[in-house]
């Protein structure tokens, strides 16, 4: 077998492009660059003055969160794969003898950004890149959530009533390896999913209710360009309504309605939207022990159509990225949530700009 030439490497990245590389296309299209100003603020380096080597460059260090955002990696995954894929390096801008950043480094770099609260910074800053590009929230909102799976913690009725009244177990307060394995944030809850046909072809009638343990991501896309626009990290407990009032509605689009479930559905929430000027398009309940009302039905279903597209959000970023918290306490599992906040965009961005050329 030949030796490795220079021009054998550019071929084959050629190819890599033509069979389509995600990552290409987010360095055509996406000025990573632009996040380097909140990424030095959060991060604070010191000037080097008192020496010790130089950390990485912190635009691409945010860039190996994209790619294990985009591919559901752990932090070694994450190490192997750019020694391994010449597309991850070529995304990075590292050749084939350049030092690559280990697991240890990328867990001290995404720490020192959760620590720091950037990441909504960052979400704020590539917001303002896509509506400087022209996609300005229109036409309306669509909110909802969606549970975010965490690991099952392993815990006594005792310590689960210490971690419900907010206090730290006794059993954990002298063991500090421990305590940092366990997640005092997640939040059991039931999942309620439509029962299946049975053999004889009748349907159950009442759900399946299924526990869950977790947190909850709650968005509002916009619904002209399905861009996220505001978001929230909870506790898979928390209700859903509430974050309604929460700062989850987007005063600058352009359209007032705003689509949601029944979960939103309140006095509290009607109350809210009509003061700060929205206009409700959320679904009505069904009457207790009564049948629902054929007109409400009707604007159910006309509703539906709209707000089910919030749906295809959850759905590509489960699918697509694997979404899934992976540390523990509420701060990283933000952290987590909101990178995949921000990779959604970046992927609709790029589709969108697709569009745009095609048209």
């Amino acid at each position: 077998m030949k030796p490795p030439a220079f021009f054998d490497v550019e071929e084959r990245l050629a190819r890599l492009s033509g069979l389509g590389d995600q990552l290409a296309a987010f360095s055509r299209t996406v000025d990573f660059e632009t996040l380097r100003s909140d990424l030095d603020k959060a991060l604070a380096y010191a000037d080097g003055s008192k020496g010790g080597r130089p950390p990485f460059d912190p635009v691409l260090m945010f860039k190996i969160l994209v790619i294990q955002t985009l591919n559901n990696l752990s932090d070694e995954r994450t190490e192997y794969l750019i020694n391994d894929r010449l597309s991850f390096m070529r995304f990075l801008g590292l050749g084939l003898s350049d030092r690559v950043p280990d697991a240890k480094t990328v867990w001290l770099f995404r720490e020192r950004l959760t620590q720091g609260g950037a990441i909504e910074k960052l979400f704020e800053r590539f917001d303002a890149i896509l509506r400087t590009a022209g996609y300005l929230p229109m036409s309306g909102q669509i909110v909802d959530a969606t549970l975010v799976a965490a690991p099952k913690q392993r815990n006594t009725n005792a310590e689960k009533a210490d971690i419900r009244e907010g206090r730290i177990p006794q059993d954990w307060q002298d063991k500090p390896s421990k305590l940092s394995h366990k997640d005092r944030h997640a939040r059991w809850t039931l999942k309620f999913t439509k029962a299946k046909r049975q053999d004889d072809g009748t349907i159950p009638a009442t759900d399946l209710a299924i526990p869950f343990f977790g947190y909850k991501s709650h968005i509002s896309i916009d619904r002209k360009f399905r861009l996220i626009r505001k978001w929230k990290a909870t506790d898979a407990a928390a209700s859903d309504g509430a974050r309604l009032r929460e700062g989850l509605l987007d005063k600058t689009n352009t359209a007032s309605t705003v689509w949601a479930d029944t979960a939103y559905r309140s006095k509290a929430n009607e109350d809210f939207m009509d003061k700060q000027g929205f206009v409700s398009k959320v679904h009505r309940k069904k009457p207790h022990l009564k049948p629902m009302p054929r007109h409400i039905q009707r604007s159910n279903a006309g509703k539906s159509i709209i707000r089910s597209r919030v749906e295809h959000v959850f759905a590509d970023q489960k699918s697509q990225t694997g979404l899934f918290v992976r540390t523990v306490g509420i701060t990283r599992a933000t952290m987590r949530i909101g990178l995949a906040n921000i990779v959604y965009n970046m992927r609709r961005f790029l589709f969108l700009e697709r569009i745009s050329a095609a048209a």
